[in-house]
């Protein structure tokens, strides 16, 4: 499994797909915001955590459908499907590496990118922490989505209409985490919500897109 997990990481930077491509579209998103709505301070403090999570979850989502392409288009996943080792913890081994070369920039990466939309001080912390407990639902979803469209032609947008629905309760409670802690509320809650969404697709996720897989490979 720590082999897999440690290729995948490899193949995501060599091909194109990991960490770069997606912090360069996280930072295109987050610099592009202030022309498009103005340099006002306080609008950009507003709208602020929203931005923040939706460049998250589009850089996230603009990988996604190399999770299994690559492995599908060589071979590989037929040899993973019938290997000793089970399907289930192959499909987590990838959602851990799309999150390590993906989510984790973007968390470390969303404290600078925050100063540039003028994020309130008492925000960055609960960025940081919601970004932590919600990336991975994002990078385990997309799994899921990308087992389900595996094999298709021009699959992307098919993945994309998917899985962004799916997207829906990590974002509304990802960016109310940082809007209640930048109103110096109790943000607290919220990041239990956001951190059982996580639990919740961790824990059954793996299994569904293992069996989508398994369809999809007969």
């Amino acid at each position: 499994m720590i082999a897999l997990l440690t290729r995948d990481m490899m193949l995501a930077v060599r091909a194109g797909g990991g960490f770069g491509l997606g912090l360069a579209f996280f930072l295109i998103v987050t610099v592009l915001v202030p022309f498009g709505v103005g340099p006002e301070s306080g609008v950009l403090r507003e709208i602020a955590p929203g931005i923040l999570w939706i460049g998250a979850l589009l850089a996230c989502l603009l990988s996604l459908d190399r999770i299994f392409a690559l492995d599908y288009e060589d071979g590989s996943l037929d040899l993973l499907a019938t290997a000793p080792v089970p399907l289930e913890g192959v499909v987590a081994m990838k959602a851990i590496a799309h999150w390590v070369t993906t989510g984790l920039p973007l968390v470390l990466a969303a404290p600078v990118l925050g100063v540039l939309l003028n994020l309130e001080a008492g925000a960055f912390g609960w960025l940081v922490l919601s970004l932590a407990a919600g990336t991975p639902a994002l990078s385990m979803i997309g799994t899921f989505g990308a087992a389900l469209t595996v094999g298709l032609k021009r699959g992307g947008l098919l993945l994309s209409l998917l899985v962004l629905p799916l997207y829906v309760p990590t974002l509304i409670f990802g960016a109310l985490v940082v809007t209640r802690g930048a109103a110096g509320m109790a943000a607290t809650p919220s990041l239990l919500m956001l951190g059982g969404i996580t639990c919740a697709c961790l824990a059954l996720l793996p299994f569904a897109a293992a069996a989508a897989i398994r369809i999809n490979l007969r």
